[in-house]
């Protein structure tokens, strides 16, 4: 990466009419990680395991899905690969204080549904609910970023246990 920098420097300090910036180009699979991060064979198969599931998984869970295609897998590996492509908008951390955090692999803005018995995670369909934030409002000192909206329930699973044990 350093010689590519050296390179495309010299190549900026030829081209006195133009101004150079680079960026990676992403698609889907790669976006960009600010030219910091290269894109390990690890947090390729990581993204992709996430990608194919609606479930939210814990960083644990497709801890095990992962080690089936890469045995030698670390699960502080898994960890850190999940923290690095949340902080460049690849996927999104659910993180519900003390519960522990799951992970969804669109990084598409949509509201979630926790089931408030046994933590499962689902997406709501149909567009994101939007809050109107007014800058002008007091958020306790707070500067408001974004806000995430999370429905609470009690999952379909859990619902019928419920009512299979209240029968009996």
């Amino acid at each position: 990466m350093a010689d590519r920098l050296k390179v495309l420097k010299f190549s900026e300090s030829t081209l006195d009419s133009f101004a150079l910036t680079v960026m990676i180009v992403s698609s889907n699979e790669n976006r960009v990680m600010n030219g910091t991060h290269r894109n390990t064979r690890q947090r390729q198969v990581i993204l992709e395991e996430l990608r194919k599931l609606t479930s939210h998984p814990t960083a644990v869970a497709l801890y095990e899905i992962v080690r089936r295609r890469l045995p030698k897998v670390s699960l502080a590996t898994v960890y850190r690969n999940l923290e690095l492509l949340d902080r460049t908008g690849e996927i999104q951390k659910l993180d519900a204080g003390a519960a522990e955090a799951r992970f969804d692999g669109s990084s598409e803005r949509h509201d979630h549904i926790r089931c408030v018995k046994c933590g499962r995670v689902g997406d709501i369909s149909g567009p994101p609910l939007e809050l109107s934030l007014d800058v002008k409002d007091d958020y306790g000192g707070y500067r408001v970023l974004g806000h995430r909206v999370e429905f609470i329930g009690v999952c379909p699973e859990c619902e019928n246990a419920q009512k299979a044990t209240s029968e009996n």
